[in-house]
């Protein structure tokens, strides 16, 4: 046996998310579906990291193991013809050894947060952005998103259900700009707890808003309560954009 990593990107809209479930599809589903039909055998796609319903892939990584007649564009190309899902595309595939693991061999994990500042909602983006008519004052965010970056106990800004044994957290960049009539926020680190991310971006919005002042977030980080802490902001403006090894 082979084992191979791919980069997948998806559309997270509809899915509920990386991790196969009950409830609906998702991306994991397809994909050992998809090498299920290629390979003719049960195949456990292991992916860096689990994205919740509704969120975006740009460069997810996983991990699987396949027979040694198969090279990485066979696999790229059989997974691709034998996927059941538009929403779901592998990139480009990499044979990797036998011990490396797309999750536990991560050590940098980046994503995006789209937000559409403009009065106008979106109609072609409506699913891949949060949309927030008031201005917002980027400068502002900023200054309190600086607050927050390196190790801290990010209790304040996980979801009440994350499993991680700690809520400690090294948090080595978090940027907020402008582009055109979107403001990104860019966080990176080796590992996020669950929603930290969108709850860091409702929170920062509050500050955009005005409603908030960056020293707020501060005592809201020092608070380590969920409910210190700004609203979770909804799944569809974040992506994950790049896992590195």
């Amino acid at each position: 046996m082979k084992r191979f990593f791919i980069t997948i990107e998806y559309d997270g809209t509809g899915l509920v998310g990386w991790q196969r479930q009950d409830n609906g599809p998702s991306v994991q589903q397809y994909l050992e579906e998809a090498a299920l039909a290629l390979t003719g055998q049960e195949t456990l796609i292991q992916g860096s990291g689990r994205t919740d319903a509704g969120v975006h892939a740009l460069g997810q990584v996983a991990h699987l193991d396949v027979p040694d007649k198969f090279d990485a564009r066979a696999v790229m190309m059989g997974l691709n013809a034998k996927c059941q899902s538009d929403k779901v595309r592998v990139l480009s595939s990499r044979e990797v050894a036998p011990d490396m693991h797309a999750r536990f061999s991560a050590t940098y994990r980046a994503y995006l947060y789209r937000i559409l500042n403009r009065p106008a909602p979106a109609a072609l983006l409506r699913h891949q952005v949060w949309h927030i008519p008031q201005p917002l004052d980027v400068d502002a965010m900023q200054e309190a998103a600086n607050l927050l970056i390196g190790s801290h106990d990010f209790t304040s800004f996980r979801a009440s259900i994350c499993q991680a044994r700690s809520p400690v957290r090294t948090l080595d960049r978090l940027v907020i700009s402008r582009e055109g009539d979107e403001v990104h926020i860019r966080a990176e680190a080796r590992s996020f707890l669950h929603h930290q991310i969108r709850n860091f971006t409702g929170t920062l919005a509050l500050v955009g808003k005005g409603r908030w002042t960056p020293q707020m977030v501060q005592d809201a980080l020092l608070a380590k309560d969920r409910s210190a802490a700004g609203p979770t902001a909804p799944p569809q403006g974040l992506y994950l954009t790049d896992i590195r090894f």
